[in-house]
């Protein structure tokens, strides 16, 4: 399953905003503070809830990191009320928020696997910053922590499903070149 379209409502950078994905890969381009990366994390966060049934606004305080864990900080001002809502097919998971409390949030249990890259490069710090997140209060979101979880994980025994196995193709063709992996062990 994949997501198909996402709605946002005075959600941080955004008044209105409906996106609808094409299937396949879709690219997001603009000016710095233009809201790219927030679109990135709303639709990280959608997966994750939609993945482990969990809240979407736990996971959207772990992708957003809002000062002082207050959903109502990702409001954009001066409006009294957000609401962002991500569908796969007919399946949703929303939520209504303000500054002081979550009025609806409903989510359907899919599974949908997603690993979200953020702009800051993590993997040349990866020695120890597992270990270091899972003890310490450090300033980092949640996707951060994922990403480094998901980039060492071993290779899929047998072929790829049919579905990866064309994203793959398609982006080689797309870099001229060919895409390897190769696991550390030193994790």
């Amino acid at each position: 399953m994949t997501l198909t379209r996402v709605k946002l409502e005075q959600f941080t950078a955004f008044e209105d905003l409906m996106v609808e994905f094409s299937p396949g890969v879709n690219a997001f381009i603009g000016a710095n503070g233009t809201g790219k990366t927030h679109l990135m994390k709303v639709c990280y966060a959608a997966c994750n809830a939609f993945r482990a049934h969990d809240i979407i606004g736990n996971e959207l305080l772990g992708s957003f990191l809002p000062s002082g864990r207050e959903l109502g900080r990702l409001v954009k001002q001066p409006a009294s009320q957000a609401s962002m809502a991500v569908y796969a097919g007919d399946r949703e998971v929303s939520i209504v928020f303000d500054a002081r409390r979550t009025r609806t949030q409903t989510h359907a249990g899919l599974t949908i696997a997603s690993a979200y890259i953020p702009p800051k490069e993590m993997l040349a710090n990866a020695p120890g910053f597992l270990s270091l997140y899972a003890a310490r209060e450090v300033h980092f979101e949640e996707v951060y922590r994922d990403i480094l979880h998901r980039a060492y994980l071993p290779p899929l025994r047998g072929p790829l499903p049919a579905p990866q196995q064309r994203l793959l193709d398609n982006l080689q063709k797309a870099i001229g070149g060919e895409i390897v992996s190769r696991v550390r062990s030193s994790f």
